[in-house]
C-alpha cells in the first residue's frame, strides 16, 4: 500500500481558481503537437514568441509610466528616467484630459496634475517633450476617448521638431471598449467611438506607418477584479471587435492589423501569468489567420506591453512590493513581453517618488543583465505544467469568446452588462478567499506587523492648478481666435459627415484649440455614453 503524504491544503489552485495537480506528466498533454501547439519561436502559432531570437536579439522596451503636475515637471521626470537607462517613454495624463475637460472646467477642480500630467493644448505638449527628439524615442500614451486629439498633438510637436512622421513610433492606448467594461473613463457612445478608432487606423496606415494605433488593454480589466482567464478572453474579444470595425470601414485587414498591439497585467501567480501570455499569442494568431483571413504574418502577431499588477500592491509593508514587482516582471519576461513597466513600491500610497521609480527600473535591468533568463528563447517551453496550463487557459478563454459571439459581439455583451457582471463576481469571490485566509497576502492577512510608514511620498503642490490655468488662459489670449473657430467648425462638419476626423483635428491642434473645445464639438455631434445600472 502506497504511503500517504499529507499536503498543506485540501485543494491547490491558481489565483484565478484553475486547479493545480501535485505533479504533471506526459499524459496531461495527451494529443499535444509540437508543430500545432508550439512551433519554433518566430513561427506560427507563435506560442513561444513572435521573434526567432527574442531577447538574444533585442531586449524588451523598458517603459516606465510617468506623468504628474505640469508639463515641465513631467518633462524633468522623463529626462531623469532616460538618463537612468529607460528605453521608451510612457505618458500618464491627468483625469480632466482623460475625460475631455480643460483644466479650468468646474469638473477639473482639485484634479489638475494630481494623477498625471495636465495637457490642455499644443502648448503643454510642446513643453512636455522639450529637448526630447521624437524621432529617436518611442512613446506610449495612455489615453482613450480623446486619443485622436493627443496623437495629433504629438505629431504636430514632431512636425515642429522637423521630424518626419514616417520616422515616428509609439502607441496610443485608444481602447474604448475596456473603458465601458472596467475603467469607466468614456465620453462618447460605442458606435461613434469605433468610428474614431477606425479613422485613426486609416490615417496612421497612410501617414504614420510605424505607429501602434491601439493598445488593446486587459490591464484595467484585471485591475477591476477579473481573473487571468477573463482578462485574456475579454481582451481578445475587444480586439476582434476592433478588427471587425476596421474591415467594416472599408480597410484591408493587412493594412492595419500589423500595427495593433496589446497591453496585459502581470499578477502574482507566476506560472498562470506566463501561460496567459503564451495562450494569448496562440489564440490571436489563429483568430487573425483563420477568422479574418489575414495574409501578412505580421498581422498574426500579438505584440504586447506588460505592467505589473497595481492591484497587488499593498499599503502595508510597502517594501514587499519591490519583491512582488520583481517576480511579476520576471513572469512577463518569461512570457515573452515586448515592453514592460514595473510598478514602484510606493504606488499604493501616491504617485511614485524618484527613488522608488529608479528601483522599479533597476528591477528590469537586473532581470535583463544578471539573471540569464534572456540567454535562450522560451526556456519554459515543453514544461508539462506550463503547457497544460497554457492549454487550460486557452480552453476557458475560448468558452467566453463563444458566449460573447452568441450574444452578438462585444458591444452587445457590454450593453447587456455581461463582462461587467462576470468581473464583479470574480472580484467578490477573490475577496472572500482573502478574508477566509485561503489566499495569503503577506502583510495584510498574514505576517502583519505594527508599523509606521516612513517612505518619502511624492506630493503635488496645489499651486500646480493655478499655474496650469494661467497657462491655458494665456494660450487663449494669444492664439488666433478666428482660426480656432474656423477649425472647430470644420471638425463639426467632418463629424456630422463621413470624412476622416484626424485631418480636421490636426488643424485644430495647430491653431491651439484646447482638448476641451475639441471634445465639446464632438460631444454635440456624438452625444455622451450613459451606462445602464447593472445588478
Amino acid at each position: 500500500m502506497a504511503e500517504e503524504w499529507p499536503e498543506r491544503k485540501p485543494r491547490f489552485c491558481t489565483i484565478s481558481g484553475l486547479p493545480v495537480a501535485r505533479v504533471y506528466r506526459p499524459h496531461d498533454l495527451e494529443g499535444f503537437s509540437y508543430v500545432g501547439h508550439l512551433g519554433d519561436p518566430g513561427e506560427y502559432p507563435f506560442t513561444r514568441g513572435i521573434h526567432p531570437t527574442m531577447y538574444r536579439g533585442r531586449l524588451w522596451t523598458m517603459r516606465q509610466f510617468a506623468g504628474f503636475g505640469t508639463a515641465e515637471q513631467s518633462n524633468a521626470r522623463y529626462r531623469y528616467l532616460l538618463e537612468q537607462g529607460q528605453t521608451g517613454l510612457s505618458v500618464a495624463f491627468h483625469l480632466p484630459t482623460i475625460m475631455g475637460y480643460d483644466s479650468d472646467h468646474p469638473r477639473a477642480e482639485g484634479e489638475v496634475g494630481r494623477l498625471g500630467v495636465a495637457v490642455d493644448s499644443l502648448a503643454d505638449m510642446e513643453i512636455l517633450f522639450a529637448g526630447i527628439p521624437l524621432d529617436r524615442v518611442t512613446t506610449s500614451m495612455t489615453i482613450n476617448a480623446p486619443a485622436a486629439i493627443l496623437l495629433a498633438m504629438y505629431l504636430v510637436v514632431a512636425e515642429k521638431q522637423g521630424a518626419s512622421w514616417d520616422r515616428i513610433s509609439g502607441t496610443i492606448q485608444n481602447d474604448i471598449l475596456k473603458e465601458y467594461i472596467a475603467q469607466k473613463s468614456w465620453i462618447f457612445p460605442p458606435e461613434p467611438s469605433l468610428r474614431i478608432i477606425s479613422d485613426i487606423f486609416a490615417f496612421c496606415s497612410e501617414c504614420v506607418p510605424r505607429w501602434n494605433t491601439i493598445s488593446i488593454s486587459g490591464y484595467h480589466i484585471r485591475e477591476a477584479g477579473a481573473t487571468a482567464v477573463q482578462e485574456l478572453a475579454f481582451t481578445l474579444a475587444d480586439g476582434i471587435t476592433y478588427v471587425q470595425a476596421g474591415i467594416e470601414a472599408g480597410l484591408d485587414v493587412d493594412s492595419f492589423a500589423p500595427r495593433l498591439s496589446f497591453f496585459f497585467n502581470c499578477h502574482n501567480d507566476f506560472f498562470e501569468e506566463i501561460a496567459k501570455f503564451r495562450a494569448a499569442r496562440r489564440m490571436w494568431a489563429r483568430i487573425m489567420r483563420e477568422t479574418f483571413r489575414a495574409r501578412n504574418p505580421r498581422s498574426w502577431w500579438l505584440r504586447f506591453h506588460t505592467q505589473t499588477a497595481g492591484c497587488s500592491l499593498t499599503a502595508q509593508q510597502p517594501e514587499c512590493n519591490i519583491v512582488r514587482t520583481a517576480f511579476q516582471a520576471l513572469a512577463a519576461v518569461l512570457g515573452g513581453t515586448q515592453s514592460l513597466h514595473t510598478n514602484s513600491m510606493d504606488e499604493a500610497w501616491a504617485l511614485p517618488s524618484e527613488d522608488a521609480v529608479r528601483i522599479a527600473l533597476r528591477t528590469q535591468q537586473i532581470i535583463a543583465e544578471e539573471t540569464g533568463v534572456c540567454s535562450t528563447v522560451d526556456p519554459l517551453g515543453g514544461s508539462y505544467y506550463v503547457e497544460h496550463l497554457t492549454n487550460l487557459m486557452e480552453q476557458h478563454a475560448q468558452e467566453y469568446l463563444t458566449t460573447i459571439e452568441r450574444m452578438g459581439g462585444m458591444v452587445a455583451a457590454i450593453k447587456a452588462g455581461y463582462p461587467q457582471r462576470e468581473i464583479a463576481e470574480a472580484a467578490y469571490q477573490f475577496q472572500r478567499r482573502v478574508e477566509r485566509g485561503e489566499y495569503v497576502i503577506v502583510g495584510v492577512n498574514r505576517y502583519r506587523i505594527e508599523e509606521e510608514i516612513r517612505i518619502p511620498l511624492l506630493k503635488v503642490d496645489p499651486e500646480v492648478e493655478k499655474q496650469q490655468i494661467e497657462r491655458l488662459r494665456s494660450v487663449r489670449r494669444t492664439r488666433d481666435g478666428r482660426e480656432v473657430v474656423r477649425c472647430l467648425r470644420a471638425l463639426e462638419r467632418a463629424a456630422r459627415g463621413s470624412a476622416n476626423l484626424m485631418y480636421p483635428i490636426l488643424d485644430c491642434v495647430r491653431a491651439y484649440a484646447t482638448v476641451g473645445e475639441m471634445v465639446d464639438v464632438l460631444r454635440q455631434v456624438f452625444g455622451e455614453y450613459h451606462e445602464e445600472v447593472i445588478y
